[in-house]
């Protein structure tokens, strides 16, 4: 038997009178999802615990099978261990967003953020304005680490755990309520506009129609995690395929292997089928018996609030991930069971998380009986039987650890 998630990354969402009531996974064309649905089980799991923010951090480890009010310690120290650096058990990691802010106002504090992503900046062009920014302002007990795209890392050596927002909240807000308490925090981002407002690669990205990410922006502060062995915990061989540094960090820090894709890069056009090819190859050629395939593009598009988008994002996931994937495991024969969800919503009103139940499907290529439920989204969800309030409890029985 062969285990496999696919998590479409903020998936889930709300209805809009633009889609006739429907959300967008249930505006979607997915004739692969509806097909599984047909004798799979439906049902909701809240995958963000009620006192906790609603992240793409607590809520994969949910997914994974980690009660995040156990393992949670904050989500750049994830990210740190994905790109392999070391913290001690005193030093505090804050992911550092490359971010776009409003312009024309005079005062730092004054401006709007604009887009959380720089227009979903290169990680080639991200690494030049880091380079740049790690000249500038680095001074002993900071330093700050590349990672993918528009995220990237600051590590303060013995310091301090700062509640801190993350930009995706506050789009077209004024920054200045949402600014570090912390002198050393706010004047290095005051200071990193100035150096990327005027930087060459900036203005270039202007006259090309592009964001210029002339902003670090820093949040997500925490310390070294430390999780059981997902081995250990289930007794299998699990293996990671993701483009963002914080699903490879959970996998890291898990003991679990991490494939990485040619073209996986976070956004829209990513190598889609690329991510299903590694997940067949690891379970059907190199014996894993787990692989959890992440695609980060319904959050990204969420997070832009563009509905087209976020129903091609969707649209792409069925057919080049969920049905390459199935089509593999059925061509070779393997019994295999499929959990597909979202981490967390994402809607296109809010524009960012929420906590909101998510709806899954769980399926098993043994069983040729109808399932209660029919269709998969939202609402088809809700009118399910099952539902799991610790949402972190559903890997238990994907693996059929948990007979509910």
């Amino acid at each position: 038997m062969k285990y496999a998630v696919v998590l479409g990354d903020g998936m889930a969402g709300w209805p809009l009178e633009e889609l006739g009531g429907r959300t967008t996974l249930e505006a979607a064309s997915t004739p692969v999802m509806d097909r599984l649905a047909r004798t799979a089980q439906i049902g909701l799991a809240s995958m963000v615990p009620e006192e906790m923010a609603p992240g793409s951090d607590t809520a994969n480890l949910s997914v994974l099978g980690y009660d995040p009010r156990i393992y949670y310690t904050g989500r750049s120290p994830l990210e740190a261990l994905s790109i392999g650096v070391d913290m001690a058990a005193d030093d505090v990691s804050f992911r550092c967003n490359l971010v776009t802010l409003s312009e024309e106002e005079e005062r730092y504090e004054d401006r709007h953020m604009l887009d959380h992503s720089s227009d979903e900046i290169s990680t080639e062009d991200a690494a030049i304005l880091l380079a740049d920014l790690k000249k500038d302002l680095e001074r002993e007990g900071y330093t700050f680490y590349a990672g993918t795209s528009y995220r990237h890392l600051l590590v303060w050596k013995k310091g301090q755990v700062t509640e801190l927002v993350p930009p995706h909240d506050i789009l077209t807000k004024r920054i200045g309520a949402y600014l570090p308490e912390d002198a050393q925090l706010r004047e290095m981002m005051e200071r990193s506009y100035d150096i990327l407002s005027a930087h060459p690669l900036n203005l270039e990205r202007k006259r090309r129609g592009l964001h210029p990410a002339n902003s670090a922006w820093f949040w997500g502060a925490g310390t070294r995690p430390r999780l059981a062995s997902f081995s250990e915990k289930t007794g299998m061989r699990g293996v990671m395929i993701s483009a963002v540094d914080l699903l490879k960090g959970l996998a890291a820090g898990a003991g679990m292997d991490r494939v990485l894709v040619e073209g996986a890069n976070g956004g829209l056009n990513t190598n889609y089928e690329g991510k299903a090819d590694a997940a067949a190859h690891a379970l059907l050629q190199d014996g894993y018996d787990f692989a959890y395939i992440h695609v980060e593009a319904p959050d990204e598009m969420g997070h832009q609030g563009s509905i087209e988008n976020k129903i091609r994002a969707i649209e792409y996931l069925d057919g080049r991930v969920i049905g390459r994937l199935a089509d593999a495991l059925d061509a070779a024969g393997e019994a295999y069971r499929l959990l597909v969800l979202p981490d967390h919503p994402t809607p296109i009103r809010a524009r960012t998380h929420t906590k909101d139940p998510v709806p899954y499907l769980l399926y098993d290529s043994r069983r040729a009986d109808p399932g209660d439920v029919h269709t998969y989204g939202e609402s088809a969800a809700a009118g399910s039987s099952h539902v799991w309030p610790d949402g972190y409890r559903l890997l238990d029985c994907l693996l059929e650890l948990d007979q509910r």
